[in-house]
């Protein structure tokens, strides 16, 4: 009878997938992710200077197609209030937005309340916004988003891009809550009035801190749909198993849905420009994944395998799988990314693509 049981208890074990291991079960049996995403913003600006890319069969083909086609169905574009050219301003975003929409896939509009690039240790203001007071500011980020999201309508909209720190600085800063908490409200108002199906996304770096910071935005009542955490296992943690344990106390600590809002890994080490990469080292890497084509897309299974055990993930973005070496092989302000793109260094779609398989 021990020995049966033991048995039966081995049988049972062997059938859980293992993070850590993409081949232990089997990813066609997982629940499908409703979002499968990737982050485009790059690309009107890859596709201007006359870049081609080429599918799996080596057919030059449209980006947004070969994304689509490999089972995309979201695309998230950052948004910038007056930046320095046209790239990811409101004319360049509602355009490619209009055309994601035209293709059947979802928006989702990364509102980054900047002029410039923010993150959780960049949150500038927009020049022409630098001297308002809290008051014409709060009414400033509630006309302007209800613009931005009545004219992109947007299925899925962030207010704000990696506010571990809070955003629009030094008015919006953690430590000053009840500013930071008024800015984020009039956000999410806006866009609720804009568009009331609109799903609102708070996005915090990484998952360590993130209890904290989404208890206090449970404190005080603020009124968002979706958890979104980025996790770059170079900088975020290398044990699935953790993310796993972390993103599933999240869901059921504050009800609420969860996608992973940017991820990325690296099919080689190597550089198609002399622009210095993000990923760089095998001391980044998870120890199971190399940095090869079979290693990029086993690490993004593995990702997937622990999403889909849990029905209150909803899915992940890639950031910038477009963003290859587009600016030539000598070019010193080029990718930083181009080896952890989903194209190899001839612009040929990669194995990894099966991720957004359904």
């Amino acid at each position: 009878m021990v020995i049966l049981i033991f048995a039966l208890a081995s049988c049972k074990k062997n059938n859980n997938v293992s993070p850590s291991n993409p081949n232990s079960g089997n990813p066609t049996q997982q629940q499908p992710m409703t979002l499968r995403g990737a982050d485009l913003s790059y690309l009107p600006e890859i596709e201007q200077a006359g870049t081609i890319f080429y599918d799996s069969t080596g057919a030059a083909t449209d980006p947004l197609t070969i994304f689509k086609n490999n089972g995309c169905n979201t695309v998230r574009l950052r948004l910038w209030y007056q930046p320095a050219t046209v790239h990811s301003s409101f004319p360049e975003v509602l355009a490619f937005a209009n055309t994601i929409h035209q293709a059947g896939m979802k928006v989702w509009l990364d509102i980054q309340y900047s002029d410039t690039w923010t993150d959780q240790g960049n949150q500038a203001k927009p020049a022409s916004w630098a001297n308002l007071s809290t008051q014409v500011l709060e009414d400033s980020v509630y006309q302007y988003t209800k613009r931005v999201v009545a004219a992109i309508q947007p299925e899925y909209v962030q207010i704000g891009n990696e506010i571990n720190d809070g955003f629009l600085w030094n008015n919006g800063k953690v430590n000053n809550t009840s500013t930071f908490i008024a800015l984020l409200d009039k956000g999410i108002q806006a866009a609720k009035t804009a568009d009331g199906s609109t799903q609102v996304i708070i996005h915090f770096a990484g998952y360590k801190s993130a209890f904290w910071f989404y208890r206090l935005l449970q404190s005080n009542n603020v009124n968002y749909d979706i958890i979104g955490i980025s996790y770059y296992p170079w900088w975020h943690g290398k044990d699935l198993n953790v993310m796993e344990d972390s993103l599933s106390r999240l869901s059921s600590t504050f009800n609420k849905k969860i996608v992973i809002a940017e991820t990325a890994y690296p099919f080689t080490l190597g550089w198609n420009d002399l622009t210095n990469n993000v990923v760089g080292e095998s001391s980044q890497l998870i120890s199971q994944y190399p940095a090869t084509p079979d290693g990029q897309k086993n690490y993004l299974l593995a990702l997937r395998n622990v999403l889909s055990k849990d029905t209150n993930n909803l899915g992940f973005c890639y950031w910038e799988p477009d963003w290859v070496a587009f600016k030539g092989p000598q070019a010193t302000n080029g990718s930083t990314w181009e080896n952890l793109a989903l194209f190899d260094f001839n612009n040929k779609a990669l194995p990894g693509m099966a991720v957004f398989n359904k």
